[in-house]
């Protein structure tokens, strides 16, 4: 057995799930072997967020609050630092705070303020989240009291951990790292002319130096599917890793009302100034989307999603598409749509759109890269394609047989049921945050 393989097969997981093809059901471990213990209750957590973790309404925001939601119903205390965006955001600040939580802010500065650390050795993903006056915030309320954990989630965020490292003592450190950012920035490198590639290689070198140094300061690593830890045992060996995937909420998607359901429409959600959207819907638009008009020319294009750039509100009205900006929710569009579908080519971890796609019970086209770390079956669950004709030739088909799609999307729900429950995947992350922190 080779030496990655060797370490991975060591890899301790909360849960784990096969490849995205493959369809034996995951296995879920148990945390701890041996008799029950009491539920440990009144812990006080620091949880540090790149972004107010509320309300749910995109990836990195599903996850955090969940996170805390989990903590909150466990009876523990929860402080929360993390940085506010807008308006919308302090108002979901003080939402949390009506919930129980601590929460300190600050405000994230531009992108264009991290631009004259080129000249340093620091990523700029570290400027564009640095905040002096969050983390002096910090450092008093961790002086005033200690905590017994501090959860980060995101690289970003583990950077502060580690400059509060004079005021954490024998606290258990935790960095959800979800997927290593410096692949991402590595993949949009490949994709850059001279100049991007110069910036996006730089940033993913220096960060990947930056995740392997926060990997040694934290008692643990968390990322979100079994692709993303064989990733980090790959760039980051040696360190403890642990498996934490993402769910999906059934009560708010499910499947609606068939008789509902638009024939010949498809439907892509996500935020549309983030560069893997982007480019999907885009190639999608230009390079699938005029053969499906051709073949139904009733076909129709929904792009969901807030804060569309202009290379995707230009699509808006062209040939069928539609694009809404932000909309309160995604879920009556996943439900009035015949296809969902998301051909990303620059993707890490796991893809809520694709979870809550199949929750509503929608027949996806997805590629490769969008289903890793999801437990599905190609054929069976959803159906995978890469390219151009594979990805169109896929929706046409789906349209074409509505029975096939029907079934397809009840498998879809049923998969997510079975495994992809937040209390499931929740289930033992207790005993295991505990567990690993011999002072408890």
């Amino acid at each position: 057995m080779c030496s990655l393989c060797a370490r991975i097969s060591r890899l301790r997981l909360l849960t784990s799930h096969g490849p995205a093809r493959a369809s034996p059901a995951p296995v879920f471990d148990q945390w701890p072997a041996g008799p029950e213990t009491e539920a440990i209750v009144g812990r006080r957590i620091l949880f540090l967020s790149q972004r107010v973790p509320y309300p749910p309404d995109r990836g990195d925001r599903i996850t955090t609050w969940n996170l805390v939601r989990h903590f909150l119903e466990q009876g523990h205390h929860v402080r929360i630092g993390c940085l506010c965006e807008s308006d919308a955001d302090d108002a979901a600040a003080a939402a949390l705070r009506a919930r129980g939580c601590e929460v300190m802010s600050a405000r994230l500065r531009s992108k264009a303020w991290s631009l004259p650390w080129l000249v340093t050795r620091q990523p700029l993903t570290a400027a564009h989240f640095s905040s002096r006056r969050l983390l002096s915030e910090l450092d008093a309320s961790l002086r005033r009291e200690a905590a017994d954990l501090v959860y980060a989630y995101s690289s970003s965020t583990g950077f502060w951990m580690q400059q509060l490292a004079s005021r954490l003592g024998t606290t258990h450190k935790v960095a959800h790292i979800a997927e290593l950012d410096s692949d991402k920035w590595a993949q949009y490198a490949r994709t850059q002319g001279v100049l991007g590639k110069w910036i996006y290689g730089r940033e993913a070198r220096l960060l990947l130096a930056a995740e392997r140094r926060l990997a040694r300061f934290a008692d643990v690593s968390v990322v979100c599917s079994p692709t993303e830890a064989a990733l980090f045992a790959q760039h980051v060996p040696g360190e403890d890793v642990v498996v934490l995937p993402n769910g999906v909420d059934l009560e708010a998607f499910r499947p609606g009302d068939a008789q509902h359901v638009e024939a010949h429409s498809v439907v892509f959600t996500g935020v549309m100034d983030y560069l893997p959207n982007v480019d999907a819907v885009a190639w999608f638009a230009e390079q699938c989307w005029p053969g499906v008009r051709a073949r139904f020319p009733d076909a129709q294009f929904y792009v969901v999603g807030s804060a569309p750039v202009p290379r995707v509100r230009a699509l808006h009205g062209r040939d069928g598409i539609e694009v809404t900006g932000y909309v309160p929710e995604t879920v009556p569009w996943l439900q009035r749509a015949a296809v969902g579908v998301a051909p990303l080519h620059l993707a890490r971890g796991i893809q809520n759109k694709v979870l809550e796609a199949m929750a509503c019970g929608l027949p996806s086209v997805v590629s490769t890269q969008a289903c890793q770390g999801i437990d599905a079956a190609d054929g069976k669950h959803l159906v995978i394609a890469d390219g151009a004709r594979a990805t169109r030739d896929a929706v046409i088909a789906l349209f074409a047989d509505t029975e096939r799609a029907r079934a397809l999307g009840q498998a879809a729900r049923q998969r997510v049921e079975e495994y992809y429950r937040w209390e499931t995947i929740l289930q033992g992350m207790e005993k295991w945050l505990w567990a690993s922190n011999p002072g408890y």
